[in-house]
Formats: C-alpha cells, sequence, structure tokens
C-alpha cells in the first residue's frame, strides 16, 4: 500500500519588507505552504542603502543572491566629518567606520533588496497586498486568521516579520511599551536633490546629540538627508500628525550652519519622508502558541547599530530551517531562540556602544570623537563589530 503523503504545513507571515520574503523564501525550499500578507498595495521600493554583512552574507549566498547583489553594490567609497561651521574634519573609507570587510560586505539600496526577494519568492509564494490581519485566534492545533479585508482562513503557523511596531506582536504579546526600549533619539529620513556634487560618499555634520547627514550614490540621482537627534521622552503626539513631525524636527535644527536650513527646508517639504524613534525591541520570548516573530519585530537593533537586515536575514534562515528540522512548532520556536539570542544580543549591543561614532551626545564626545578623526585612529567602539556581525556560524539544514 502506497503511503498518501501528507499535506504541507501552512504559514502566513505578516510583512513584506526583508524579514518577511525571506522567511517565506526558506519557508518554500524546507515545502512548507506559504502565504504573505502586506497592507502595502505593493512591495516597497526606494530607501536609503542598507548593508549585508558578516553572517548575513552566507544566508544570501545561500540563496543564489550574491550575484545580482554584488552588482547591486552601491559601494559608499568614504564618509566626511564636518566642524559646527561646515568645515571639512576628516574623510575616512566608509568600511572602516562602519567596521564592514572591504569587498566581502554588501552594500545595497533598500528597494534593490525587497525587490529581489519579491522576485525570487512572487512564483511560489502566496502574496496578498492591501490586507492585514485583523484577528488571531490560536486554538491550539491551528490558527483562525480573520483579514481586515473580511476573509478568514486557517493557517498551522503564523509569523509576525511586520516591523518595529507589529501588529501582530500586539496581537499575541500586547502593547508594544513593556518591549520598546527607546535610546533617546528621533530622527527624519527623506530625499532631496542632489545640487552638491556628492558621489558615493557621505557627509556628517555633528553638534552634541544632533546630526545631519547626506548620503549619495550614483550620480544624478537624489540624495538621502537624515536628521537626528536626542529627545528625552518618544514624542508619542508626533506620530499622529505629519505636521508636528516636521514642526519637531525642525525646531531641534534652527542652526544656520553648513546646508542645515536647506535640508531643513527640504524635510518640510518632501513627499517621502520617514519619521521614528530609534528604539530597539527586547522580548522575553519571540513567540507564543503557534505565533512566532521574526525581524525587527521580534528583537529590532535600531539604525544605529547597522544590522537591521542582516538579522532579518539570518533570523528568518534560522527560523524556516528549524521549522523543518523539528515536527513540533514549540521545539522549533525554542531552537530557534536558542540558536539566535545571542548573535541578536551582540548586534543590538553595537547601538549603544558605537554611538559616539555618528551622534556623539555630549561636547566631550565630540571632542573625543574629532581627535579620533584626525588622529587617524581606531574610531571608538568600531573594532568591536566585526566580531558582532560575524558571531553566529550558520547552520545547515537539511532540505
Amino acid at each position: 500500500m502506497t503511503d498518501v503523503p501528507s499535506r504541507p504545513r501552512t504559514v502566513l507571515v505578516s510583512g513584506a519588507s526583508i524579514a518577511g520574503p525571506a522567511l517565506a523564501y526558506w519557508l518554500h525550499h524546507h515545502g512548507f505552504a506559504v502565504t504573505v500578507v502586506e497592507k502595502a498595495s505593493e512591495v516597497r521600493g526606494g530607501g536609503y542603502a542598507i548593508d549585508i554583512r558578516g553572517t548575513a552574507r552566507g544566508v544570501v549566498e545561500r540563496m543564489g543572491l550574491l550575484p545580482e547583489l554584488r552588482r547591486a553594490h552601491v559601494d559608499t567609497r568614504r564618509l566626511t566629518f564636518l566642524d559646527l561651521d561646515g568645515a571639512p574634519i576628516a574623510t575616512w573609507p566608509a568600511d572602516a567606520v562602519v567596521g564592514s570587510e572591504t569587498g566581502h560586505d554588501l552594500e545595497v539600496r533598500r528597494g534593490d533588496l525587497t525587490a529581489l526577494l519579491y522576485r525570487v519568492t512572487r512564483d511560489t509564494v502566496e502574496y496578498l497586498f492591501d490586507d492585514s490581519i485583523a484577528t488571531l485566534d490560536d486554538r491550539g492545533d491551528h490558527v483562525d486568521v480573520t483579514f481586515r479585508g473580511g476573509a478568514r482562513r486557517r493557517f498551522d503557523l503564523v509569523i509576525g516579520a511586520d516591523g518595529l511596531h507589529s501588529h501582530t506582536r500586539s496581537l499575541v504579546m500586547g502593547p508594544e511599551e513593556p518591549y520598546h526600549r527607546y535610546l533617546g533619539r528621533a530622527f527624519a529620513g527623506f530625499t532631496l536633490p542632489d545640487d552638491f556634487g556628492l558621489e558615493r560618499e557621505g557627509v556628517i555634520w555633528n553638534a552634541p546629540d544632533r546630526n545631519a547627514i547626506l548620503y549619495a550614490y550614483e550620480p544624478g540621482e537624489r540624495v538621502h538627508g537624515f536628521l537626528t537627534f536626542g529627545l528625552a521622552e518618544p514624542p508619542l503626539r508626533a506620530f499622529r500628525d505629519p505636521e508636528a513631525q516636521r514642526d519637531l524636527v525642525a525646531s531641534h535644527f534652527p542652526d544656520r550652519q553648513w546646508e542645515v536650513p536647506r535640508l531643513v527646508a527640504a524635510m518640510r517639504e518632501a513627499d517621502d519622508l520617514f519619521f521614528d524613534v530609534v528604539s530597539q525591541i527586547h522580548l522575553p520570548t519571540w513567540s507564543k502558541g503557534r505565533v512566532a516573530l521574526a525581524g525587527d519585530a521580534a528583537h529590532a537593533p535600531s539604525f544605529l547599530s547597522g544590522q537591521g537586515s542582516s538579522l532579518a536575514l539570518v533570523g528568518a534562515y534560522v527560523l524556516a530551517g528549524e521549522l523543518a528540522a523539528h515536527a513540533d512548532h514549540t521545539a522549533a520556536f525554542a531552537a530557534y531562540e536558542k540558536t539566535l539570542r545571542e548573535y541578536v544580543t551582540l548586534n543590538q549591543d553595537l547601538a549603544t556602544q558605537g554611538g559616539i561614532v555618528v551622534t556623539p551626545r555630549t561636547q566631550q564626545e565630540l571632542d573625543i570623537r574629532n581627535d579620533a578623526l584626525r588622529g587617524r585612529t581606531t574610531l571608538p567602539a568600531q573594532e568591536q563589530r566585526p566580531l558582532a556581525y560575524n558571531a553566529l556560524r550558520l547552520p545547515d539544514y537539511v532540505g
């Protein structure tokens, strides 16, 4: 008598940025039937460049994506640090500042990575755009899901890969506040016309606990502007009002030095303004019942670490691999955390260890940073970064 093969386990993944499609890729690779739901109408393009370093590079290599990502490498070559008046203090190779391994680690536009991840999964994974999870009901042997569009479906597992302010996490673990570790800063990112003559470089202006940054990639493209500033409490009211966001940012940059006024004006007019706080997520566990979390939803490290995308890629690989290795989801989720937790912690710690380089809080920190820049010495805390980037050796999963 021929055995009838069991049906593939069904998994709903919430979020189609980086962690979600990467997880969908590996889950399909291991034989799962995967659905990805995304509240946006399509995969979001554009955005600033992100880095794929250390262990994460091994993940994209195993996915067969390394050649294309090498071609998409934007190759930021130098970072110039400015004093209050806009005069150069020093110019450093970009890899030396962020601790990347030249010729090995990758820097690509966020939109290039998300588009590639979607392209390699769209024919094997079900995508539901313009929709999101409304309710979850974990029944013990499955999860009943109601979508905001009205559909109701049943899945074996649900994974929240829907970012720092994860709705999936709130449905299963409650409000964000107990897990949200605010790092005392807010930021605004936007694009503006390239009238600065920059190419494959960044320029960083600092005052104590504030900075203004311009990043340029290819000639002729719009450049990316960032305004980051210290704030004792998270600006909760501003999240509900875009104009309040613009006013808050502008109030922290009254300076008339360098290009700061121009950046503030561009921020006020930008149609692609992204405003948020610099925060991390610290959860005692990344799963509950048949629901687990991945990427920033589980362990956001903040952009100060420079490792959000790398953690998302590595976490997706490990979570899918452990689910494939364990028939019992409880054992798989436990193994996922055991394998990944130390690596995540080391990379989250980078956000607090290395802030003096890009965002010195005090005049004393700024002076120390500038002396190191001028003296061409090792930048504070940066020598520890490659250790964290490579702290996990990728397990080999069958399949």
